[in-house]
């Protein structure tokens, strides 16, 4: 892999790395702001989440909002180990989402109003494992796309 392409993989990774700090730096007012506001982004597109999740659609968002960014995290963080390992990347990159959720949550502990919760690396690391799923289905139907032109 050519050398910008590196540097390309590393920037993304520590970019989202530093996104998902940021986003767990804010305050709990803050944060619970942000889901209020992908409510209303979702009911404005036609999508009444309160409707189908009453009092819990906050809740709802937050937790597809952790496994969404660790889901992400994971294909950057894949990306990358494929260019330092042969084999086994798919599961260096879910034990990175899983010590990256780890450090985020004791993050957490520290900021005003928020709190550390193992539910929360549990679905980060789900994102990461679902990430892994994905990429089994995509080398799968490939490998069933070369099977038939052959």
């Amino acid at each position: 892999m050519s050398k910008s392409k590196r540097i390309i993989s590393w920037i993304f990774l520590l970019g989202w790395m530093v996104l998902i700090f940021y986003m767990s730096n804010q305050p709990a007012d803050i944060s619970n702001s942000q889901s209020e506001f992908v409510i209303m982004i979702f009911n404005y597109i036609g999508i009444e989440l309160n409707d189908y999740f009453g009092e819990l659609a906050s809740l709802v968002v937050r937790k597809g909002a952790h496994f969404t960014e660790y889901l992400i995290l994971f294909f950057f963080s894949y990306n990358l180990s494929k260019i330092y390992f042969e084999k086994r990347n798919k599961l260096y990159s879910i034990m990175f989402v899983f010590l990256y959720a780890i450090s985020d949550e004791f993050h957490q502990y520290f900021i005003p109003g928020r709190e550390m919760k193992f539910l929360d690396v549990i679905i980060d690391t789900c994102g990461g494992i679902f990430g892994s799923i994905l990429i089994n289905i995509k080398n799968s139907l490939k490998k069933l796309k070369l099977k038939k032109n052959i």
